[in-house]
């Protein structure tokens, strides 16, 4: 078995004494996983860094097997990322998020909106779409066209917690303590303010954590909360 292919790494662990086990997102492919023999040397370090773009040949006996890569650099993106705080801690984010997403299954749209958020100026309102996306290609998408308890489609301004269904103003009056904002940009194209986005990120933050997180047992990104705070002026 042998296929060749694009890819955004966004993993590596050790493997034996010289070996790294390769995670990468591959155009057509999904998520998917290899062995670099000798990763660990000198004259691979600064290819196999999560972040960079990659040309990858996979080879294996069978379809089923971990296989092995190899790898030629297709675009070197780590060391601009360690030079700015903003953006390591989003290509971290996003290469923790797309970890979440089954092996070998394409997700080719949140490739496409994970390179884009890593090769521009970071950005808060992309974050919160591009997770929205994340959890709708996982199973788990909002509802945010219509209000839940009344169908109508304008003033839509919560969303309920459990449902993840879209409440309009109305409806919502009685029980806005137990709703999250649904800020207006996140369903009408619009500016945000820095409020706006943070109930934007708490929005998905909410349903990343009870569909995903908390359902696997596995802690959010490290760098998430930081990152919010950067891109929202809280630090």
């Amino acid at each position: 078995m042998e296929w060749t292919g694009e890819a955004l790494l966004i993993g590596v662990r050790r493997h034996g004494e010289s070996s790294l086990v390769v995670e990468a997102m591959v155009a057509g492919r999904g998520r998917h996983l290899g062995l670099v023999r000798g990763g660990r040397s000198t004259r691979l370090a600064a290819t196999l860094q999560p972040g960079n773009n990659v040309q990858l040949t996979w080879r294996a006996r069978l379809e089923d097997h971990l296989g092995t890569f190899t790898v030629e650099l297709l675009q070197a993106r780590a060391a601009g990322l360690i030079a700015d705080r903003k953006r390591l801690y989003l290509a971290q984010t996003v290469c923790e998020h797309l970890h979440l997403l089954p092996e070998r299954d394409p997700h080719d749209r949140l490739l496409a909106l994970a390179l884009d958020l890593i090769d521009h100026d970071p950005d808060a309102a992309a974050l919160a779409r591009f997770e929205l996306v994340l959890l709708d290609e996982l199973g788990f998408g909002l509802d945010l066209e219509s209000c839940a308890a009344t169908g109508v489609t304008e003033d839509l301004t919560h969303v309920s917690p459990k449902s993840g269904r879209a409440v309009s103003r109305a409806a919502a009056a009685p029980y806005k303590d137990r709703l999250l904002p649904l800020p207006s940009f996140l369903s009408a194209r619009g500016n945000a303010s820095p409020d706006d986005l943070r109930d934007a990120l708490r929005l998905t933050g909410h349903f990343l954590d009870l569909h995903l997180w908390s359902a696997r047992r596995i802690d959010p990104p490290a760098t998430r909360e930081p990152l919010i705070d950067l891109l929202t002026g809280q630090a």
